[in-house]
C-alpha cells in the first residue's frame, strides 16, 4: 500500500520536473522566442500534464507549409509593399571548350513560393516575352512537390539591332521543397550543352525588427518579428552553354552578348511581374480599407438621419 502512495506521488511530481526542465530550457531563449514559446506552451498546458498529442511532432517542413503558407507571407507585402528593384550582378566566364558560363545574382521582392510559382508557371508565356511558343509539355515524373517536365519551346533572342528565334527542348526538374529548377537540353544540335538552375532562397527584408537576435530559418524570422517582417527572394541562376563547335572571336563575343542579353530580359520579366503581383496586393488592401469606410460613412448617414427625425418629432410634440 505504502509502495503504491509512493508511486503515485513519484508519477505527480513527473510531469511538475518536466514542467520546470522545459522552463528553465526556454530561459536560455532570446525575449522574442521565449514569448513565443511560452505561449504556446501555456495553450499546450492542460493541469500541469504534458502528453504526446498536445505537443504534435511536426517536421519543418509540415511547419513551413502549415503555418508559413504563402498567404500568410504577403499578408506583410499587403501592409508595407514598398521596395525598390536593383539590378542584378551578373558574371560570366568562359571555362575551357565552352562558350559561356554565365551566373544571376539578384534580390526580389516577393516570397521564395511567389517567385518559383512564377518561374514553373505552365502559362509563363504571358511573363516571359522571350518565349514565342511552347510547343510541347509533358510531366514525366510528379512526387507532389517535386515534378521532372519535357518541355519544347522556341524562343526569341534580341541583341543589338539582330533578333531571330531558336527552338530548344529541355528536361526540367522543378523541386518546391527546396525552391529549385533545374534544366538540361535533351537533343543536341548546334548546342552540345545548355544546362542550368534556378534557386530561390528567403532573404528577411525587414530583419532589424528582430534586433538584436539574427534569425536564421524562416520561422524564427516569423516568431521574432511577430509575423510583420517581409519575406523576400535571393535569386540565383545558374546557366552552363557550350555549342557542338566553339566559334573563333569574334563570333563568340557576338552569341555570348545574345546569351547575357536574353537573360537580363528574363530577369526584367520577372521584376515586371513581381511588381505587378505587389501591385495588386496592395489594390486590395485599399479596396477593403474603402470599403470599410463607405460601411462607416452609411452608418453615421442612417444615425444622422435618425437623430433629426428625433429632434423634428421633439418639436412637433412641443409646438
Amino acid at each position: 500500500m505504502g509502495a503504491s502512495n509512493n508511486s503515485n506521488e513519484e508519477g505527480k511530481r513527473l510531469p511538475n520536473l518536466v514542467t520546470k526542465a522545459l522552463r528553465d530550457f526556454a530561459s536560455h531563449f532570446p525575449l522574442n522566442l521565449r514569448e513565443h514559446f511560452e505561449f504556446n506552451f501555456k495553450s499546450s498546458k492542460k493541469n500541469d500534464h504534458l502528453t504526446t498529442s498536445e505537443f504534435p511532432l511536426r517536421s519543418n517542413k509540415e511547419l513551413s507549409a502549415v503555418e508559413l503558407s504563402l498567404e500568410k507571407q504577403m499578408d506583410a507585402w499587403k501592409h508595407n509593399p514598398l521596395w525598390v528593384d536593383h539590378p542584378p550582378d551578373i558574371k560570366v566566364t568562359i571555362p575551357k571548350g565552352s562558350l559561356s558560363n554565365l551566373l544571376l545574382k539578384a534580390d526580389v521582392g516577393l516570397p521564395p513560393d511567389a517567385v518559383y510559382n512564377i518561374v514553373t508557371d505552365p502559362d509563363n508565356k504571358r511573363v516571359f516575352k522571350n518565349i514565342k511558343e511552347v510547343i510541347s509539355r509533358k510531366v514525366v515524373v510528379d512526387e507532389g512537390l517535386r515534378q521532372v517536365v519535357e518541355v519544347e519551346q522556341a524562343a526569341i533572342w534580341r541583341f543589338l539591332w539582330l533578333s531571330g528565334t531558336i527552338t530548344v527542348r529541355v528536361l526540367v526538374d522543378q523541386n518546391r521543397e527546396d525552391h529549385t529548377v533545374k534544366f538540361k537540353q535533351i537533343k543536341s544540335g548546334f548546342m552540345e550543352k545548355f544546362e542550368g538552375c534556378w534557386k530561390v532562397e528567403p532573404l528577411f527584408v525587414d530583419e532589424e525588427l528582430c534586433h538584436p537576435f539574427k534569425p536564421k530559418s524562416v520561422m524564427e524570422y516569423a516568431c521574432c518579428s511577430k509575423g510583420r517582417g517581409r519575406i523576400g527572394s535571393k535569386l540565383t541562376l545558374e546557366q552552363l552553354i557550350q555549342p557542338a563547335i566553339v566559334p573563333p572571336p569574334p563570333i563568340s563575343w557576338y552569341l555570348r552578348g545574345i546569351t547575357t542579353k536574353t537573360t537580363e530580359m528574363l530577369f526584367d520579366d520577372l521584376l515586371t511581374e513581381a511588381a505587378r503581383i505587389r501591385e495588386v496586393t496592395r489594390t486590395n488592401v485599399s479596396d477593403e480599407k474603402s470599403g470599410e469606410g463607405a460601411a462607416c460613412n452609411i452608418k453615421e448617414r442612417w444615425a444622422m438621419r435618425r437623430k433629426n427625425t428625433r429632434r423634428c418629432r421633439r418639436r412637433l410634440f412641443e409646438s
